[in-house]
């Protein structure tokens, strides 16, 4: 189990060196390219957010894993402008009462049935596009006349195939690590167009 998790724990120092050097450059390429393809459709995502919150509305932000504590960072990144902002991820209480007394599956959807209303904002980390919770939170967040907002995996999975998400940002790219340090580094983008825009 420890070598397929942590392979490089045996090899030459040096090879540990040149392949954290090569997913240093790779990670690089792939945000640069990212900025460079999706800079113009985020601005138009930004432009849309910030119109809703200067008309009072709120930000809801979900995933599973990694993508969950994303979920959380566009929060914090929200909030700490002065955007109203909340993680459907950071209530443990909540989301395992869902998860066990509901279903999984509907952990999302249920809290934005509760919370959101129309003009309100769902943005969706996946790096797949397919998590079913995550689907159907958006899924929830349209019929309720939410701004949908995704952020995905190369291809866009059923996200993009169920065209979910108004403003989909697919990273073109099949590796997970990859995919979230892209999608990190455009949500960070995304926050400061819209705190420019928002006030």
């Amino acid at each position: 189990m420890t070598e397929t998790m942590y392979p490089f724990l045996r090899r030459d120092p040096l090879d540990v060196r040149a392949s954290t050097e090569e997913k240093a450059r790779e990670s690089l390429e792939l945000r640069r390219r990212v900025l460079d393809e999706l800079m113009a459709p985020l601005a138009v995502a930004a432009a849309e957010m910030a119109a809703a919150f200067r008309d009072g509305r709120r930000l809801f932000a979900f995933g599973n894993g990694g993508s969950s504590t994303d979920a959380q960072s566009v929060a914090d990144l929200c909030t700490a402008r002065g955007l109203p902002a909340v993680s459907l991820t950071g209530d443990a209480a909540l989301v395992t009462a869902l998860g066990n007394d509901v279903g999984f599956d509907v952990v999302f959807a249920r809290q934005l049935a509760a919370l959101g209303g129309p003009g309100d904002i769902a943005c969706a980390l996946s790096t797949s596009g397919g998590s079913a919770n995550v689907l159907r939170g958006l899924a929830q967040a349209r019929s309720q006349g939410m701004m949908t907002i995704g952020f995905t995996g190369a291809g866009g999975g059923r996200m993009a195939e169920e065209r979910l998400a108004e403003h989909l940002f697919a990273i073109p790219s099949s590796s997970v690590h990859r995919i979230q340090e892209a999608q990190a580094t455009l949500y960070h983008v995304l926050a400061e167009l819209v705190s420019a825009d928002a006030r």
